[in-house]
């Protein structure tokens, strides 16, 4: 996957009227990683992609670094991930508050929608709307899948028995699209970033 060149490659020309496709031919189906890239910064999202896990450390350094955010300890719910993060020297809470930063993994990358999938494997109990408004996600692009019914058939198949409090967060910025779409409506606007780590 070249996923460089899909976000920032060349600008193609504009389809004019007579490069429209015919009626008759079969609709052009756009593959799931580049389905998904558009959807989630259309929605707001802002996106990076690594090859290396050391890369995706870099990139996190990067992003605490340029926002001023590399004093404050990072917010991480599971026990595995805040050790991965104490071995990389960051220091890291499980205690929640509205203006710390939450790093964390997730389910699955929904591409039809650009959502990310979470359940309370990430979250534990916490409901969206009491976690900070700024959330850095951590995923690989083996959890992109098309809709959100795969992703909930993944799920299946991934635990013995299957996780609560299952959320696709989708609105990633306050715009008058979000706010005019009812299916958004009483959900929470996060500020997200996406560390997205190629592994297949």
């Amino acid at each position: 996957m070249n996923f460089l060149n899909k976000i920032f490659g060349n600008k193609k020309k504009e389809a004019t009227t007579t490069d429209a496709p015919s009626k008759y031919m079969p609709k052009i189906k756009i593959p799931v990683d580049e389905l998904f890239t558009i959807n989630f910064k259309k929605n707001g999202g802002k996106f990076l992609y690594c090859e290396t896990v050391q890369e995706a450390f870099d990139i996190l350094e990067h992003i605490l670094k340029e926002n001023h955010w590399d004093k404050s300890p990072l917010i991480s719910l599971e026990s595995g991930v805040q050790k991965l993060l104490q071995q990389q020297g960051y220091k890291t809470t499980d205690k929640v508050n509205k203006d710390g930063i939450l790093f964390t993994p997730c389910e699955h990358l929904i591409a039809q929608n650009g959502s990310i999938l979470v359940s309370d494997v990430q979250f534990i109990e916490y409901k969206l709307h009491q976690l900070p408004e700024l959330i850095i996600v951590y995923a690989t692009t083996s959890q992109l899948t098309e809709t959100i019914q795969d992703g909930l058939k993944q799920i299946k198949k991934n635990y013995p028995q299957i996780p609560g409090n299952i959320t696709a967060i989708k609105n990633f910025q306050k715009t008058p699209e979000a706010q005019k779409d009812f299916l958004s409506y009483g959900s929470s606007n996060k500020d997200i970033y996406l560390i997205l780590l190629e592994n297949l």
